[in-house]
């Protein structure tokens, strides 16, 4: 069985593959889809198959989706083309006969209020409509998008945000990546919906108390109203349109949409997920 993962050079793919490894998937059976061949040569090292595509290209999907059985799709990361792009893959997908697709999207994508949720809740669509045998991994926030804000929050002494007392449900990449592996290498997956976050929600200020904690500095938050906290993004040389997506973003966290009390992830990785002092542990190690 051939099980491809898309974005395999990008955070998440990787994790994913490692994850499939160590579920006992032979490299051999595991595709990598790539747009640069040349950032995958440690894969091609690993045995993994290596395959060049691009979600904007079409004519390349076929190729690289020939013979796959179940398929990783992540989902793009280029917001405001990805319902062109993740429309492609789905019809290729079709094309190929692909007997599961597991696709990336975000929490509660059909009613969320999360701006980025409506190209996740187009794609879910897409796959309905392709009557594709699918599973939905709507994933919560990755607490590497914290943890990787440390040394600039440790040197001003600050955590910016926009999510008041918002309490959300982030997890690590890797605890994501084992949830698409545990799908993707079991069955009875076809056609289930999961809502995927850490066991333990936390705020922006517990965050960071919990840093100052770890790391003996003085860290407080300071919560700023959506434009505020866009202007200070955008200030520190973030692109304006994603500086809003993100301070939109806290917005949608201080109503809950990014808190999950399912316990979905934990039940299909087999263990309790990454807390955010343990990655904060990390990190600062």
């Amino acid at each position: 069985m051939t099980i491809l993962v898309t974005g395999a050079t990008g955070p998440l793919g990787r994790l994913t593959i490692d994850a499939l490894i160590h579920r006992g998937v032979a490299p051999a059976d595991i595709a990598a889809l790539v747009r640069d061949s040349a950032r995958a040569q440690d894969l091609r090292d690993r045995g993994v198959q290596v395959r060049v595509g691009s979600y904007d290209e079409a004519e390349t999907l076929d190729a690289a989706l020939a013979g796959v059985e179940r398929l990783v799709f992540i989902s793009g990361s280029e917001v405001g083309q990805r319902i062109l792009q993740h429309q492609n893959v789905v019809d290729a997908a079709v094309r190929a006969g692909v007997g599961l697709v597991a696709y990336t999207s975000v929490v509660r994508a059909d009613t969320s209020s999360l701006g980025l949720a409506a190209e996740h809740k187009a794609t879910e669509e897409m796959l309905a409509a392709a009557d594709l045998p699918s599973v939905l991994l709507r994933n919560s926030w990755y607490l590497e998008n914290y943890t990787a804000q440390i040394p600039t929050v440790l040197e001003h002494g600050v955590l910016l945000g926009a999510a008041g007392d918002g309490r959300l449900s982030a997890a690590t990449r890797a605890d994501f990546a084992e949830a698409a592996a545990a799908v993707v290498t079991g069955e009875g997956h076809a056609g289930q919906v999961y809502e995927l976050g850490g066991d333990t929600a936390f705020t922006l200020s517990e965050l960071a108390a919990e840093l100052a904690a770890q790391s003996g500095a003085e860290v407080t938050y300071r919560d700023l109203s959506v434009a505020d906290y866009a202007a200070a993004l955008v200030g520190a040389g973030v692109p304006e349109g994603y500086a809003m997506a993100l301070a939109t973003s806290d917005d949608a966290i201080k109503g809950g949409a990014l808190l999950v009390e399912t316990g979905d992830l934990g039940r299909l990785i087999g263990r309790p997920t990454t807390t955010m002092p343990e990655a904060i542990r990390a990190a600062l190690a």
